[in-house]
Formats: structure tokens, sequence, C-alpha cells
């Protein structure tokens, strides 16, 4: 087991957005947790990665407990967030915007050479790797973004609503990115209001609902449940 989430409550204030909800990560899996907006998916990924306080519950990440870590130190054992809306640095260069993924590493002598792999991968990027991230296309921001946590070595990577804002050929293609970097031995997460694509590159999901999970399993079993099919898939 890669990750476990046993009880995760939080709170913003006096407002409960997260209940109980506990979650379990396969290592070498994607998983998807869909819901609607406001349902407390992003939250659950801000309190892996420390950006969020947990009002009580654990995190386990490779059978070492991790809440109370400080999110450096969360990076350094290998959970990359990628957070909604992108959050590049606009007048950077795509370059420079990468290299800042690395910036938490201490092996500088591999990160040029997986800047190139990162390249290899993306090649739209290293056609664009001297342009200021700011002035491209919402779907080649979307790629900048995962591309900078793929240079910090993640083991897991957290999607936030990559599709967000995507034309729907590009969300097509973000799907396959996602296989694909599952397939380079990284597990992901991906929390997602698009519940095709969620669907889709998953092997496993949550539903959350209220803060609550209501509904876990392989996604076979959400594919054929009555709840998914008419809150999500119009059935």
């Amino acid at each position: 087991m890669l990750l476990q989430v046993k009880n995760l409550t939080v709170h913003y204030a006096k407002s409960l957005a997260v209940s109980k909800a506990s979650i379990e990560i396969d290592d070498g899996s994607v998983v998807s947790i869909i819901g609607a907006n406001g349902a407390g998916k992003s939250t659950v990924l801000r309190a892996l990665t420390g950006l969020t306080p947990l009002t009580s519950g654990e995190v386990w990440f490779k059978g070492e407990k991790i809440n109370g870590r400080t999110v450096s130190d969360i990076v350094r054992l290998g959970i990359v967030h990628v957070p909604e809306g992108r959050q590049l640095f606009p007048y950077l260069t795509v370059a420079t915007n990468l290299e800042l993924g690395a910036s938490i590493r201490k092996d500088k002598n591999t990160i040029a050479r997986d800047l190139e792999e990162i390249y290899t991968f993306f090649p739209k990027l290293a056609q664009r790797c001297n342009q200021m991230a700011g002035t491209m296309s919402g779907g080649e921001q979307q790629m900048v973004a995962i591309a900078r946590g793929l240079m910090a070595k993640p083991k897991l990577l957290l999607l936030d609503e990559p599709s967000l804002g995507l034309a729907p050929l590009f969300v097509e293609h973000l799907g396959k990115i996602i296989k694909n970097i599952n397939k380079k031995g990284v597990s992901v997460i991906l929390v997602e209001q698009n519940v095709h694509l969620a669907l889709n590159v998953a092997s496993r999901g949550y539903v959350l609902q209220v803060g609550k999970v209501i509904l876990e399993g392989d996604i076979a079993k959400l594919k054929s449940s009555p709840v998914v099919k008419k809150a999500y898939l119009g059935g």
C-alpha cells in the first residue's frame, strides 16, 4: 500500500469540509476522486500535502505517518501536488518554470538530464522552452504544470482538476498523458469534475459528497453504480 488516509477530517474555521474520509492508493495505480464542486475533493489533496491542517485522522505514506510534516518534507518523501488553476509563473519561461519544479532536489547533476527527458515526454514544451509561460494556451500551460510536478521526481502525483477550462480535444490528450505518466512508474490521484476523464484513466475511484466518501471501488463498480449514473453520467 502506497498511501493510506484514515478518517480524514478537515475544517475551515467552524465549517466542516471533509468528514472521516478514508482512502487507499496501491503502488503503481491511478485513483480518481470525483464529486460535485464543493464536495471536498481539493481539500483532500491539500490535506495530503500539508497545505491544509487536519482536524483529525491520519495520513500514511509508504508505511510512515506524515500528517503534521511540513510541505517541503512531504515533497521530499515523494508526494507532489499539481494545483487547480496551474499556478505557473507567467512571466518566466517554460524552462525556468520546469527548473523550479526541481528546486527542492539535491541531485543537481541529474536535473538537466531529467529536463531533457521531460522534453521528450512533452515535445511541444521543448519547442516552447524559451516562451513565457503566461502566453501559452490553457492546454499548454497545463502541460507545463504537470511537467513541473514531474521534475520533483514524485512517487505519487496529485492532479487537481487538470481538465478545468480546457478544450474537449485536449482533455482527451490529457487522459493519454496521465496514463503515460503512470506507465513510467508514477502513481496518480486525479481529482476531477470531468467524470468521463476520471473514470477512463483510473483503476479505482472514490465519490465524495458534502465531504464524505459515499462510494468507493474499482472503476467498473463506479460506472455501474446508479448513484454515479444519475448524478454524473446522465443515466
